[in-house]
């Protein structure tokens, strides 16, 4: 048996830590690089065996992280591997993860145009394109702003993490998640996406959104495609639910 020290287990198979390690660090590295932080914003985790974390620390730039930098935190977010310490959002991504066992990866950031629609109170529509209901469903909720850290944040995201993969946080970014890191920073990637097109088209009128009867034919798909809530239902067998 592999020693989950040093493996984690995924939809690519085992994962060498030292790859889980550098497949994290481009992803944060990324975030930098498209503008999607600034100074020590965002986070970004990755669920290991036994209840375990890998995550960035708090206080560092995206830009200037190594792998020596990251942190493998315990069930109660105490540090077992790096020199640093974890960033005080932690609380948002175990909401996730305890709300939804398929979800292996989390990324929080600030991408500016998304964050400046939940500023002004405004979700990310994704019906206006039939590929984004497809990938994130037919709603990217904007959760009311609340303490990052406090009851009312957790317990809104939590509620929200079982229906959806990717929300926006009340003057507070964007929080998405998904199979392995890849899926959750697409879908963070998606969001900034669509809320560009939002914010472009709201200079002339109002965005036209895809109408409803195509919408109930593209979540079918979503589904068909092994994606969000009733895809989930039905991959969840008696048995696997008993173990569960």
């Amino acid at each position: 048996m592999a020693n989950p020290d040093l493996h984690i287990v995924n939809h690519q198979g085992e994962l060498p830590l030292h790859e889980a390690k550098r497949q994290l660090l481009a992803i944060a590295h990324l975030l930098h690089a498209r503008g999607w932080v600034a100074n020590h914003d965002g986070n970004v985790t990755l669920r290991l065996p036994g209840q375990r974390l890998l995550a960035t620390p708090t206080a560092m730039s995206k830009r200037v992280l190594t792998t020596g930098d990251l942190l493998v935190l315990d069930r109660e977010d105490r540090v077992l591997q790096g020199g640093r310490r974890p960033f005080s959002e932690i609380k948002l991504h175990r909401a996730v993860y305890d709300v939804r066992p398929d979800v292996r990866a989390v990324v929080h950031s600030h991408s500016p145009n998304a964050t400046a629609l939940s500023v002004l109170g405004l979700a990310v529509e994704p019906r206006m394109l039939p590929e984004a209901i497809v990938s994130l469903g037919d709603s990217v909720p904007l959760l009311p702003y609340a303490f990052a850290n406090g009851a009312d944040q957790v317990a809104a995201l939590r509620q929200a993490a079982g229906q959806y993969d990717a929300v926006t946080l009340g003057n507070h970014g964007v929080l998405t998640w998904g199979d392995d890191l890849e899926q959750a920073y697409l879908r963070a990637e998606l969001v900034e996406h669509l809320a560009t097109i939002q914010l472009l088209a709201a200079r002339l009128a109002s965005p036209a959104l895809v109408p409803q009867a195509d919408v109930a034919r593209l979540l079918q798909a979503r589904t068909k495609a092994g994606l969000g809530p009733a895809a989930r239902a039905a991959q969840a067998t008696p048995a696997a639910k008993g173990r569960g």
